[in-house]
């Protein structure tokens, strides 16, 4: 591990998020709201310790978890799923595998120069958000 995540996030574009909203089965208003919000992301990182917390005017979501260590995640205030989650190195990026009801359901993570990525998955979408560093 040679990527230090650790800081504040600003979000600064976001691709086909309304697809990936659509595949997890979020309701018309919920989307509509989501897609004109700018959410910050605060990462926290201790060794293989992380802690996530985004955060906007609408909804805030946390997520703690240890590299290589499966987790019951509980998506309430997304799209309200509990899933299995287990989040691992692939190189420099983060990779999340979600298993649960909906299928290929996870995302990615990584940092190019003063950008983070953000590559959402589920069932046949993609959305890929860019954060920069505040």
């Amino acid at each position: 591990m040679s990527v230090d995540f650790s800081g504040t996030w600003n979000l600064a574009t976001s691709e086909n998020f309304e697809g990936y909203m659509l595949a997890l089965g979020i309701d018309f208003a919920t989307r509509k709201i989501a897609k004109m919000l700018k959410p910050q992301k605060v990462i926290t990182q201790e060794g293989d310790s992380f802690a996530i917390n985004t955060t906007s005017t609408f909804r805030n979501y946390s997520v703690q978890f240890k590299i290589g260590e499966e987790f019951e995640e509980d998506n309430k205030g997304l799209d309200n799923r509990k899933c299995k989650s287990v989040v691992t190195w692939d190189n420099d990026k983060l990779v999340c595998v979600q298993t649960g009801e909906k299928k290929n359901r996870g995302w990615t993570h990584w940092i190019e120069g003063d950008q983070l990525y953000l590559e959402l998955r589920c069932e046949d979408q993609v959305s890929t958000q860019v954060f920069k560093r505040a």
